[in-house]
């Protein structure tokens, strides 16, 4: 990839990233400053788009993006998320397209309720993480947070569940992922739901 394919296609990323942070923002998952987001613009090698830091995640612009490396350090101006190495670790350890994450109530409400994990079982929105059928149960791990962003790769690394693209950060908030931006927020949105219906049973 050129530097120009490369200017381009970041610009492209913003774009996306800013419109994907302006809904959940609009659902109340990015308050403040909070959450970030993130899309790979390169496989060989590793780039990936992420939020900037401190920005309003409603008010985002396709500029307010900072390229990052594959393990979540800046390359060139600007600085990214404080979390962008924990984006960078799931896309190595998932080959996600983007990641998702949003501070939402019931994540950090159910997080507390269910440290051992949040099982959901023969509800059809399982469907929307990939299940053919309802009649199955997944569980959504729910790890220790940690400011070292290594320490928290290595526990989300262990907490990793075939069939649940996702994982709850005790306290803190919801990671979701998937191939592209707009498969990433279908799960965020799915995962969402759970928890809400989780929350209020």
């Amino acid at each position: 990839m050129s530097e120009l394919d490369l200017d381009i296609g970041l610009a492209e990323a913003g774009a996306v990233l800013a419109a994907e942070a302006a809904r959940f923002a609009s659902f109340g998952w990015m308050r403040g400053t909070s959450g970030n987001l993130s899309v790979v613009v390169s496989r060989a090698p590793v780039r990936l788009a992420v939020t900037a830091s401190g920005l309003d995640k409603g008010e985002l612009t396709a500029a307010d993006v900072v390229l990052t490396d594959a393990e979540g350090a800046a390359v060139g101006a600007g600085r990214p998320s404080a979390e962008a190495a924990l984006h960078a670790r799931v896309v190595r350890l998932t080959g996600a397209g983007a990641v998702v994450h949003v501070h939402t109530v019931a994540s950090v409400a159910m997080g507390r309720r269910r440290p051992e994990g949040i099982e959901f079982r023969d509800l059809e929105m399982l469907k929307g993480l990939g299940h053919k059928t309802h009649e199955v149960a997944v569980v959504l791990p729910v790890i220790e947070n940690s400011q070292d962003m290594a320490e928290l790769g290595d526990r989300l690394e262990a907490a990793l569940r075939p069939g649940m693209p996702a994982v709850v950060v005790a306290g803190h908030g919801l990671y979701v992922w998937g191939d592209d931006p707009r498969q990433a927020r279908h799960r965020a949105e799915v995962v969402e739901w759970l928890l809400e219906l989780a929350l209020a049973g």
